[in-house]
């Protein structure tokens, strides 16, 4: 199973010089199994998901969508999904069951995307979307997409309904959490990271934040790096950067959180692969 980050940001895309080294984009990561030449899941579809097309060789994307919430960075980056938005793209998109979407209500989960998606809001709703679409609601649970199994949790975070994912195929096993406030309940998200070989998890907000961290519904660093200890993870990466937080500024607060805890931690870079060994690895020193 290979892993690439797409996007790494959180809340806004960070466009200037100050974050070339880290990136600016906001959540996605693509998943390839053994078997794939393309990837086949997408976790999140921030503008990070723009990027994908350079793993598709010029081919649409079939495959699987899965978003742990319904906020813009992680939703942003859908209409701009050119390998998804091509006649012959086939494309299974599932989001958090909330506000009226429910599995057993069709059509549910695309009228509740398209609030934030449709006029006057955007020029199109998710329906203007070419190829062949379908949009579910989707309950917490143990499941297969894309070619791997995934258990999708609860976790606690501020502003509608959200989900973690836990990610199975060809003996690996990846852990995402971009964003979750852990100290309000710990239990689904160390269930999901439970001895995964990888956590990709949000680091918004460093200790000395705290109260805004938790009022926004947020881990705050030192807190990210106690779960990662206590799940057993083998590495952490840090994804879900603050949109102002400068690559110099990213990096000192990894190395701090590197001499606090035993897990190994990682920056998460736009490009990198975090799982396959294959790519490029923003490892920072630790």
């Amino acid at each position: 199973m290979e892993v690439v980050l797409h996007g790494v940001r959180g809340s806004r895309a960070a466009p200037g010089p100050d974050f070339l080294r880290v990136g600016g984009n906001t959540s996605s990561l693509a998943v390839t199994p053994a078997g794939s030449d393309t990837p086949t899941l997408l976790l999140d579809a921030g503008t990070g998901l723009s990027s994908v097309g350079s793993h598709l060789n010029g081919t649409p994307y079939r495959g699987e969508i899965l978003l742990t919430h319904l906020h813009w960075d992680h939703v942003q980056g859908l209409p701009f999904f050119g390998p998804g938005d091509r006649d012959d793209a086939e494309v299974t998109l599932r989001l958090p069951a909330q506000g009226g979407a429910t599995p057993d209500v069709p059509g549910s989960a695309a009228a509740l995307l398209a609030r934030g998606m449709s006029p006057p809001h955007f020029p199109i709703g998710p329906d203007g979307l070419r190829g062949r679409w379908s949009f579910e609601a989707l309950e917490e649970g143990r499941f297969e997409a894309g070619g791997c199994t995934v258990t999708a949790l609860e976790v606690p975070h501020k502003g509608g309904r959200t989900f973690g994912f836990r990610v199975e195929a060809d003996g690996a096993v990846l852990a995402y959490l971009p964003d979750h406030l852990p100290v309000a309940d710990d239990r689904p998200g160390v269930a999901l990271a439970k001895g995964a070989d990888v956590l990709c998890h949000g680091a918004m907000f460093a200790d000395v934040d705290r109260a805004l961290a938790h009022a926004y519904g947020h881990a705050t660093l030192g807190e990210v790096g106690r779960l990662a200890d206590e799940a057993g993870v083998g590495k952490l990466v840090l994804i879900h950067h603050a949109p102002a937080r400068t690559d110099d500024q990213v990096e000192a607060l990894a190395r701090e959180l590197a001499a606090q805890c035993s897990t190994t931690v990682v920056v998460g870079r736009e490009g990198d692969e975090v799982m396959g060994g294959h790519g490029r690895l923003g490892l920072m020193s630790s």
